[in-house]
């Protein structure tokens, strides 16, 4: 009865009646609205689609900043959901911080899962000794505290940078408007817990085959991020997509729906 609830917390919505069950997994500062774009190409499938705590229509009175402070606590509201939906050998479709959510969720639950999509992942995000995530811890520290200065700012600011479009494309548009609809408080603790932490351990645990969408110019997750994915994980491919920016599945959702059929197709067992 419990694990019922978090269908109300998370708003999760199933949409399809397919065979196969994909579970759509939203990045940061987003909500599952994000998919619209792709759900016409998944015709066939079993759509969860869910808003993490915190986000889009969630019961933001269920936010634990204690709980909330690190990946774990989201990976372990996914889980509750699918334990809710009692999701057996489910495809995971993470985009970007979700991918490292959803590898925590299918190694705590192996059964729920049969096989990862990533869609512009990283494990981490700092430049670290022997590792280049792509940013100097300075500069994510210093574009956090900027959510606290001016949260409208930092969402026109960061937003065409994320897509790699101007700001005033449709899409930097709908993507700062998506960050300055979810609450600052919760935004903060959950930039945090996607910017500041190395979840690099979790790679060789991976239990599943894992499918990386890579974008050929991502600035958040650029491609020698995916290669390192693709090494570290132990049954992993990659597909390098010719697109600008971290939103491939509202970029190129035709390209991401062909890739997602083709890997759940080869990796089904009849």
């Amino acid at each position: 009865m419990m694990h019922w609830r978090s269908i109300r917390r998370n708003n999760v919505t199933v949409r399809g009646d397919g065979e196969q069950t994909l579970v759509l997994a939203h990045g940061f500062g987003c909500d599952q609205n994000m998919w619209r774009a792709l759900e016409p190409f998944l015709a066939g499938f079993r759509l969860v689609f869910f808003d993490y705590t915190g986000s889009g229509r969630s019961d933001l009175s269920q936010f634990d900043p204690v709980r909330h402070s690190q990946l774990e606590g989201f990976a372990e509201d996914l889980g509750e959901i699918c334990d809710a939906l009692d999701l057996r050998d489910a495809t995971l479709v993470g985009h970007s911080v979700s991918s490292m959510i959803g590898l925590m969720a299918a190694i705590e639950r192996p059964e729920r899962f049969s096989k990862l999509i990533m869609v512009c992942p990283s494990p981490c995000f700092l430049n670290l000794p022997g590792y280049t995530g792509g940013f100097e811890r300075a500069d994510l520290e210093e574009l956090l505290a900027l959510m606290d200065r001016n949260y409208i700012g930092w969402a026109t600011h960061l937003a065409p940078v994320v897509t790699g479009e101007p700001a005033g494309s449709e899409l930097s548009q709908e993507l700062s408007g998506s960050f300055c609809s979810t609450d600052p408080f919760t935004a903060k603790i959950f930039a945090e817990a996607t910017f500041l932490s190395d979840h690099r351990g979790l790679l060789g645990h991976s239990p599943h085959p894992v499918l990386i969408l890579q974008s050929a110019r991502d600035v958040l997750a650029p491609p020698a991020v995916g290669d390192y994915l693709r090494s570290s994980l132990p049954q992993a491919q990659m597909e390098i997509i010719d697109a600008d920016g971290h939103y491939l599945h509202m970029t190129h959702p035709e390209i991401v729906a062909q890739n997602i059929r083709h890997f759940v197709e080869v990796h089904t067992h009849v």
